[in-house]
Parts: structure tokens; C-alpha cells; sequence
């Protein structure tokens, strides 16, 4: 959540836990094993790397090599990180941290498939193809023998830290807060150290969206069909909608994605997926973003592996310039004092998810209708910054990542300046904030007492690290 503050020991005393994990293409390491810069290092601790590459840590069934380390140096370095203030110490403890969600993830049956291996790595594989050059260069930059050890590594690397969040996931969804929890939390905040909440807007808007000719769109359904029938004969799902899918998210991956009924997917679309079998294939079907077809891969209790196809019907200039010509007519309606803005969305608009609340836009990270300006979306900051409380801005044309187009008219519904923590008034940021202390906690305690109950062996001169967890069973 968007936030500043004056003062925030009272959360950040543990903030060197973290609910986040390093990824290969994340570019940044998150972890108590990150130790703070007061805690003194091993001195020449990268003098004691041993001449033999061998085993240096053991964590359950898993094992850390020297050359790990090395590794996820090399792995941050790839993706831009900085690693000078990262000693081995410290990225020791971040890999036997990974190495315990991994292990427990095993014990309590959590499943990572190959197909989510497959496509993640094939999306990483691109990134460092197009940032390398080639393949050669990549296998190269990361000193392996061939293409293969390169992929089996990878893979490998994917799968534990699949198994690693999803470990953590299972932590911190497990967590829940109760009011009481809350306004507790924020009690006992001293009144100077209360965070500081930045200048805020509330944004609506009215969405007008081209007409669709029915023949054009009976020209991507027979499109969808005649995919359908190829798949059926014997072609590739994955790879038909890395050629042909429009949706962003997805194509890179053969349209894959992991779901169950609490991903927030629309409604249309998440109908269809449970109504599938494993290993059948939809009929097209519309939903807002154009029209579908879905494979399901694999079905494990609720969840769903599943592969799609989206594509999207031409539009023409003349329906463009139809859609212009209704939002303006909108505008002036409101301006003419015809109808409020509220009412005009609830009742013009094209955008289900914002109409019945009169076009008000929901921060995707905050779950509430404010947006911090500082932290705003470039593209709707762009959009707004100049416009005053209650003014409506010009029709603008809006391309979404898919080249989608459509229509809008935005009004800043109301305008909130910098301010100091306010119960009643922030209460979802508070909430947020105090779930997460919660979660920081439920993970640490977590920690303990797997450290606890699991084998853990460090070997040589490693012993020495300060280690911010009892990886020593001290």
C-alpha cells in the first residue's frame, strides 16, 4: 500500500522478515537472512569457499553447494541487482530459508507441475534471449557446458522457488484479522510515530466502447472453431496461442494460468473453466476482452491448470468515430446538468466492473478507491493531475495492452491531501498495515518452529555467520 511515514519503528523492527522471495527474474533478494547493515560480517568470509565445490548446508532432503552461493550472486547480477552489500553470509541464510519453505512445501503435499515449470522458464528464457542476444550468449553469461545443463538448472531453480512461494502463500493466507486486531494496532501507535497517508484522489469514469460488427465477430468465432478442430487433430494448444492469443498475459505462455474459483478473473470466463473437463477444449464464448476458447490441462481438487486463446474483433473507423460522437454527447449531458456523473456511468457506460458504482475506479492494490498520486499509474496520472475536483476531462481514446480501443471520460471525484493516519477515515490502509505485522509475525513463528523440527546441518567455517534465524539449533 501506498504509504509515507514519520517514524515506523513499531512495524519496521521486524521488516527484515518478508512474505516476498528472490525469483531468477525479479532482479532483487527479499529475506531475514538480508541482514541489516548494523550487524557485523564474518570478517574474510569469502576467503573460506572451498577449493572442492561441496556440500556447505543441508535443510531437510535438500542441499547447498558452495557454488549456490556463487549462483545467486550471479543471478541478481544478471537481472541488474546490486550484490556489494550482500555478503555469502547473508545469502547463505536467504538459501537455507529457501531451501526450509521448499522442504516443508514437500511435507505438506504442495504440488508445482511441469507445465508451471515449462512456462515459467520459457518466459525467463525469452527475457535473456532478448536481453543477451542469443541463446549461446545466455548459456555462456551463465557458464554452463550446453543449452541442456542450462534448462535442467533453470528448471530446478523455478520448482524450488514455485515450492517456496507457495509455502509462504499458505502462511500468510491462513492469516486473518479481526477489527478488534485493528483498532488494537493502531492504539498502541505512539501519536508521534502515526504514519503520514500522501495527497489521494478519488477517479470515475465513463467508458463508450466501439460497436462490433456481427460479422466481424463471427469471423473470430470461426477463427476459435477451426483452432479447436486443429487442436483436436493432433496440434499444439500452447502453441497456437503463442502465434495467435491478443492477451498479453498470457501468449508468451502458451495462454497458461493457474486458477480456482477465488481468482479474480471474470465471471464469463471463470463459468466456463469449471465447466470443463481435464482435457477438453471450449466453445468460443465473449466475455469484455474479446473471445475465448479454454483447454484444461489439469484439474487438481480446486484448482485448475488451464491454457486459453483470446482474440479480439476488428474495429472500423466508423465505429470509432460513432463512439466519439456518443461520449461527447454524454459530456455535454452532464455538463448541462442533464444528469450527474454518477448516474450517466451507472446507466451509459460500457465498463460493468465500474458502472454500478457510478464509474468509481478501485485500487488493485489497495481494494479501495483511493490513489496516491505519487504512486498512481502513469498512465491515469497523465490523465488526471491537471484536472480539478468535479471537472470532467475531454473524451479520450484509451489502447489497452491487447490494442483494444475504447472511449472515456474521467472525473476526480473528490480530492484528499497529505494527512496524518486517521482510524476512521484510513481504516483499510490501517487494516492493511496491521495484517501485515500480523503476517510478518505468523511467518517468523513459523520459522522457529520448523528450524526446530527439522534437520539442519552447516558445515565449516559457515558456522561462524550471524545468522538473523537459529539455523545453529543454539
Amino acid at each position: 500500500m501506498p504509504l509515507k511515514t514519520k517514524n515506523m519503528r513499531f512495524i519496521n523492527k521486524r521488516m527484515v522478515l518478508t512474505i516476498c522471495l528472490f525469483t531468477l527474474a525479479s532482479g532483487a533478494i527479499y529475506a531475514q537472512e538480508i541482514i541489516k547493515d548494523s550487524v557485523k560480517a564474518v570478517k574474510n568470509i569469502s576467503n573460506i569457499r572451498q577449493k572442492i565445490d561441496g556440500v556447505i548446508a543441508t535443510v531437510g532432503d535438500y542441499n547447498i553447494l558452495d557454488s549456490d552461493i556463487d549462483k545467486s550472486f550471479l543471478e541478481i547480477s544478471s537481472q541488474g541487482g546490486s550484490v556489494k552489500d550482500i555478503s555469502r553470509c547473508q545469502m547463505l541464510g536467504k538459501l537455507l530459508e529457501d531451501k526450509l519453505y521448499a522442504h516443508q512445501a514437500v511435507q505438506d503435499s504442495i504440488v508445482v507441475t511441469d507445465a508451471e515449470v515449462k512456462s515459467k522458464m520459457d518466459e525467463q528464457l525469452n527475457y535473456m534471449v532478448e536481453q543477451l542476444g542469443s541463446m549461446d550468449k545466455v548459456v555462456k553469461y551463465f557458464k554452463k557446458a550446453n543449452e541442456e545443463d542450462f534448462k535442467t538448472d533453470l528448471a530446478e531453480i523455478i520448482k524450488l522457488n514455485k515450492l517456496t512461494s507457495e509455502m509462504q502463500k499458505k502462511i500468510v493466507d491462513a492469516v486473518e484479522i479481526t477489527p478488534e486486531e485493528v483498532r488494537n494496532f493502531f492504539k498502541k501507535i505512539p501519536a508521534a510515530e502515526l504514519p503520514m497517508f500522501g495527497a489521494e484522489l478519488e477517479v470515475a469514469q465513463i467508458i463508450v466502447a466501439p460497436k462490433v460488427s456481427p460479422e466481424d465477430k463471427q469471423k473470430v468465432i470461426d477463427k476459435l472453431k477451426e483452432f479447436k478442430k486443429e487442436v483436436q487433430e493432433g496440434s499444439s494448444f500452447a502453441t497456437k496461442a503463442v502465434l495467435y492469443s491478443q492477451d498479453p498475459g498470457s501468449s508468451s505462455n502458451g495462454g497458461f494460468y493457474k486458477m480456482n474459483k477465488k481468482t479474480p478473473f471474470v465471471k464469463e470466463f471463470k463459468d466456463v473453466a469449471f465447466s470443463l473437463g481435464e482435457g477438453e477444449i471450449s466453445e468460443p464464448f465473449e466475455t469484455d476482452f474479446g473471445f475465448h476458447i479454454i483447454y484444461i490441462e489439469k484439474i487438481r481438487g480446486q484448482d485448475v491448470d488451464l491454457r486459453h486463446i483470446l482474440l479480439i474483433p476488428s474495429v472500423t473507423e466508423q465505429s470509432l468515430k460513432d463512439a466519439k460522437e456518443r461520449i461527447s454527447l454524454i459530456k455535454k449531458k452532464i455538463e448541462d446538468k442533464g444528469v450527474s456523473f454518477a448516474d450517466a456511468a451507472r446507466t451509459e457506460s460500457d465498463e460493468k466492473e465500474t458502472r454500478a458504482n457510478g464509474g468509481l475506479l478501485v485500487n488493485p492494490k489497495t481494494q479501495d478507491t483511493h490513489f496516491e498520486l505519487t504512486k498512481m499509474d502513469p498512465s491515469l496520472y497523465a490523465q488526471v493531475s491537471n484536472l480539478k475536483e468535479g471537472e470532467i476531462s475531454l473524451p479520450l481514446i484509451d489502447t489497452d495492452q491487447s490494442g483494444k480501443k475504447k472511449y472515456k471520460l474521467i472525473m476526480v471525484t473528490n480530492k484528499i491531501e497529505e494527512h496524518t493516519a486517521d482510524y476512521s477515515k484510513d481504516y483499510i490502509k490501517i487494516k492493511a498495515l496491521a495484517l501485515k505485522e500480523k503476517q510478518i509475525n505468523a511467518i517468523a513463528k513459523w520459522s522457529e518452529e520448523k528450524i526446530k523440527e527439522t534437520y539442519i546441518k552447516i558445515n565449516g567455517q559457515y558456522r561462524d555467520c550471524p545468522f538473523t534465524n537459529n539455523w545453529l539449533k543454539k
